[in-house]
């Protein structure tokens, strides 16, 4: 019996020991993941409590600039040409294109800063100044494009002008449009609700709660659509 006492604590040891050797690889994997996670929150959502602007602005750091609004449409450009044998203008021909054309409406938001932002506390309100909308080059789709040509006769270098002068008239008629105040007011309207978006429930879950969020353009004194 005291045989057996004496044999049986050597081992008992040993599993104590060999459980913890075993024990420290994880506890340094289990520590290494916490700190890791702790970086992680404290480098993308980490914000300092009481900055609302900051917040809204982290909302915006990965985004140099949003197309807020597309709009595709049809521009008509006709051109006439004339040619003539000996001087005397005998040929004349006339082409009509009906062309399909589309515009992108972007905000450039890589330049905004905390001055482009106003909160109030008061009456829990973020105020947001965006730059004024851009437009990209028109996209005149060519390949869908309707042609209607008269002439009795059109030479191939007519032809040829007749194309170009289309295509050059119908990319300036297209830039035209884009422009129209009416196009540019549902561009902003698009802008606005986009934005407000984009903020709204970032500052809930930063626990602001149900933040309301005014959206103006640069020269603008009162919230757009107000």
């Amino acid at each position: 019996m005291a045989n057996d006492l004496k044999t049986s604590e050597p081992t008992d040891t040993k599993s104590a020991s060999l459980a913890r050797v075993q024990a420290v690889p994880w506890l340094i994997v289990i520590a290494l993941m916490g700190a890791v996670a702790w970086l992680g929150w404290r480098a993308f959502y980490y914000q300092e409590e009481g900055d609302p602007v900051g917040s809204a602005m982290l909302a915006f750091e990965k985004q140099n600039a949003l197309t807020v609004f597309s709009s595709r449409f049809e521009v008509v450009a006709e051109s006439e040409d004339t040619r003539g044998v000996l001087g005397v203008p005998i040929l004349q021909s006339r082409q009509a294109t009906i062309v399909p054309a589309s515009v992108e409406y972007r905000l450039d938001l890589s330049g905004m800063d905390r001055d482009n932002f106003a909160w109030d506390a008061e009456g829990e309100t973020l105020t947001v100044t965006l730059p004024q909308i851009q437009t990209s080059k028109p996209n005149i789709d060519e390949a869908q494009a309707r042609v209607f040509t008269e002439g009795a006769w059109v030479t191939r270098d007519a032809s040829t002008d007749l194309a170009r002068n289309n295509s050059q008239q119908a990319e300036r008629k297209a830039s035209a449009f884009a422009k129209n105040p009416e196009i540019l007011a549902m561009a902003r309207e698009a802008a606005v609700a986009a934005v407000q978006q984009n903020l709204a429930i970032p500052m809930q879950v930063a626990g602001y709660g149900d933040v309301k969020v005014d959206v103006r353009f640069e020269g603008q004194s009162t919230p757009a659509g107000n």
